[in-house]
């Protein structure tokens, strides 16, 4: 089987169910947004020193992006002839992961700058990339329909990456670069001094 078809060259390409559409289409764009977080995952389990805690649970987002994927390019009204199941407890997983992660980290009063080593930078790096998917899967929300769990699951992880990054720096002893407090809490604790 070849790789390339030829097919694609004026602009169109197909989606589940047979239908073409342009290059372009929203549903192509989220996809293709979902895809480039897939591969940054994948780049930050190559950077993983070996037996990190962090391979299973990317390896496990990465399948389940490869689902995510499957549905967004399947319009609504045949999304129940897709083979692929929706996991409907990735939501929960993430959640569940976020406040595992969250207990074991110092406060932050903070914006906090992306960088200090590889692996953190390429999570913060994933992060933005998934707030993007999530940007694009709502434009696409407007025209077609995505499932609602799909909604949550990149929303929760994009915040599942940030403290999966946040905790990378501080179990390797990295101090982290912050930019200024949130005013939001720093008006909250005066409130709550008052």
């Amino acid at each position: 089987m070849k790789i390339y078809t030829r097919s694609g060259d004026k602009g169109k390409t197909g989606i589940h169910g047979g239908q073409r559409v342009d290059k372009d289409d929203i549903r192509i764009e989220a996809n293709g947004c979902l895809d480039e977080l897939n591969s940054m995952l994948g780049v930050i389990r190559a950077y993983l020193p070996e037996n990190h805690n962090f391979d299973d649970i990317l390896f496990s987002i990465q399948t389940e992006i490869m689902v995510v994927m499957s549905h967004v390019a399947t319009p609504s009204d045949i999304r129940q002839k897709n083979p692929n199941k929706l996991n409907e407890e990735i939501v929960a997983f993430c959640e569940q992961l976020i406040d595992q992660y969250s207990e074991k980290l110092e406060d932050s009063r903070f914006f906090v700058l992306p960088g200090g080593n590889l692996v953190s930078s390429h999570l913060q790096l994933a992060r933005t990339i998934a707030r993007r998917s999530e940007r694009r899967l709502w434009t696409l929300n407007r025209k077609d329909e995505v499932p609602v769990t799909i909604m949550q699951f990149i929303n929760r992880l994009s915040d599942l990456l940030f403290v999966m990054a946040r905790y990378e720096m501080q179990s390797q002893g990295n101090i982290e670069d912050k930019w200024q407090h949130f005013l939001y809490k720093k008006k909250h604790n005066n409130r709550n001094k008052e």
